[in-house]
């Protein structure tokens, strides 16, 4: 099966392929890139002008065709000039998964200028670092931000403020439908293929986040990394007679299911299922109910969330009375899909079959990616890094390159490394060294190149001088039928240094018995693994807006004397 996979590979990435690959200079360092890629988000962009009458953006009752979303983003990028906004310039956006996100996306990357994805979920203060630190010359904001905003005074001077579904009108504040009013086509501008696409706000969980500087180049190769994915798996199945080349691709209908100022849902969801023609539903926010209704009611073809999400829908109680059939994948990323997880997906949804991929902010998306049967074969792992990436596996503490199966840092260079931190050079210069990208990850590579992500680095447990690795307790934990939710971390000790503690959520119904789920691990992990402290939890494990759990914070809260 491997050596199979090794040839498509090398057929779909040989000279004159479609996923050609060919090494180019990137900041005087020459790295691997595709060459058949366009040079900016503008061409991925002005490639769909054919497919106007297609449906683009669902959002409940409202239905966008390419068309009519083409007037909008040309007539926006116009307003932007027509108030001073030129190429380089910042224009933020603030505001929920509306249709108008994608919108003022693809206006803002088309006539040059930087989207900064503001965090939707930050308060005031959150609010005036992000805007003082980009200085963006433009804020799209909905209602609930600008509510936010408009208390910080001065932050917000110079600034062109619109305006996204508000109830009223606001003095100062150009409505939406005002900045998109027009019939002019997109204006025509330069773009360097190594300038600034946008700015993410790296969701750390101490300090102040740092402003991850993707580029275009970043952003294109990152769609064509999620396309060589697909490419991978059709022409897998057509040499496995379980497709012929004469079959279309259907054409994408994807739910968006996590924040669109992070790369998981804007670079690997959307702008994949755009440059398809394909179409996007949006949710007001997640709820696995909700996310059914839609698969069933728009015929979703694809959902990809973190973990949590595809779990949540394979367990509700409306999972077996809803057609799921139009769903072809189901995962997603952001955290390691738990083997258990896997498991379930491809036996329990008769149609979709497991994906996920790993990757960063720091890396415009994806670095690896794996689906169907080799991620059913090898469920722990997150599969090879993809063909524009160079990887390595380091000792953290001495830089010299690890031997094949020792976990290690994962270090990356390619097309898709961020060209840095903005105003942060000393973070730059800590986290890109000559072109690679210190991931912070601890990773081990198999005999096939499959890379297997052991834990952070940061979050793995030294316990007596031995290291735990937070994602294995934590996939044994979910491999008890009584757990919803669970996350590992590690506790002061006096006496070991650290312990393993564990937050558990139960399934509904389901008794405490922190006895009985020490026993269940006992089968699966060492003993120095099992979780000395356990903590079952009454509501929901605290997420970021990532979907990622706040171990620090929930550990921070928790008491040794409450636990179990």
């Amino acid at each position: 099966m491997y050596q199979e996979f090794k040839e498509t590979w090398s057929a779909l990435t040989s000279p004159g392929a479609d996923f050609e690959v060919i090494t180019t200079p990137i900041r005087d360092i020459p790295v691997p890139t595709y060459r058949t890629a366009p040079a900016t988000l503008r061409d991925i962009w002005l490639s769909t002008l054919p497919y106007g009458d297609r449906e683009y953006l669902i959002y409940r009752d409202e239905r966008l065709t390419y068309g009519e979303a083409h007037r909008q983003v040309a007539g926006l990028a116009n307003w932007l000039i027509a108030h001073g906004v030129r190429p380089g310039d910042r224009v933020a956006i603030a505001m929920r998964n509306y249709p108008e996100w994608m919108l003022s996306y693809w206006a803002i990357v088309s006539m040059g200028a930087t989207v900064v994805g503001m965090n939707a979920w930050w308060v005031g203060d959150e609010m005036r670092f992000g805007l003082e630190d980009a200085d963006p010359k433009a804020l799209i904001v909905d209602q609930e931000r600008l509510a936010t905003v408009s208390a910080l005074g001065d932050a917000l001077s110079g600034i062109h403020l619109i305006g996204v579904r508000l109830s009223t009108p606001e003095p100062g504040v150009t409505p939406w439908s005002e900045a998109t009013d027009g019939t002019e086509p997109l204006p025509e501008v330069a773009i360097d293929t190594d300038s600034d696409a946008c700015i993410f706000y790296t969701s750390g969980t101490t300090g102040r986040p740092k402003g991850a500087q993707l580029t275009h180049r970043g952003c294109v190769s990152n769609v064509w990394s999620l396309l060589f994915s697909a490419a991978m798996q059709r022409a897998l199945a057509i040499k496995n007679g379980k497709m012929s080349e004469s079959d279309e691709p259907p054409i994408p209908v994807t739910l968006v299911t996590t924040p669109l100022f992070h790369v998981t849902a804007n670079n690997c969801v959307a702008q994949v299922a755009t440059i398809a023609g394909g179409k996007l539903v949006h949710m007001y926010k997640w709820d696995a109910a909700d996310a059914l209704a839609l698969i069933e009611a728009e015929k979703i073809s694809a959902v990809s969330g973190v973990p949590v999400m595809a779990r949540e829908i394979i367990t509700h109680p409306n999972f077996a009375s809803t057609d799921t059939s139009s769903l072809l994948t189901l995962g997603g990323g952001g955290a390691q899909l738990q083997p258990d997880l896997v498991d379930k997906i491809d036996q329990q949804v008769t149609t979709a079959r497991p994906t996920t991929g790993y990757g960063m902010t720091e890396t415009c998306g994806v670095i690896t990616s794996i689906g169907y049967d080799h991620f059913v074969d090898k469920p722990e792992s997150c599969g090879p890094p993809l063909p524009c990436f160079e990887a390595k596996i380091v000792n953290p503490d001495s830089g010299e390159q690890m031997p094949e199966g020792e976990p290690g840092e994962l270090w990356v260079r390619g097309a898709q490394v961020i060209r840095g931190y903005l105003n942060r050079p000393d973070a730059t210069a800590e986290t890109i060294i000559d072109g690679w990208l210190r991931t912070g990850d601890m990773a081990r590579q198999d005999e096939d190149g499959f890379v297997y992500i052991v834990d952070r680095i940061k979050d793995m447990v030294l316990r007596g001088g031995e290291n735990i690795y937070c994602a294995e307790v934590e996939s044994a934990i979910f491999k008890h039928p009584a757990v919803a939710e669970c996350t590992v971390f590690g506790v002061v000790d006096d006496r070991l240094g650290e312990e393993v503690g564990a937050a558990v959520v139960l399934v509904e119904g389901a008794g405490q018995d922190a006895k009985a789920l020490r026993e269940h691990c006992a089968s699966l992990i060492a003993k120095f693994k099992i979780p000395r402290y356990i903590w079952f939890m009454d509501e929901a494990l605290p997420r970021n807006a990532s979907g990622k759990f706040l171990k620090r914070e929930l550990r921070d809260s928790l008491s040794v004397d409450s636990s179990h």
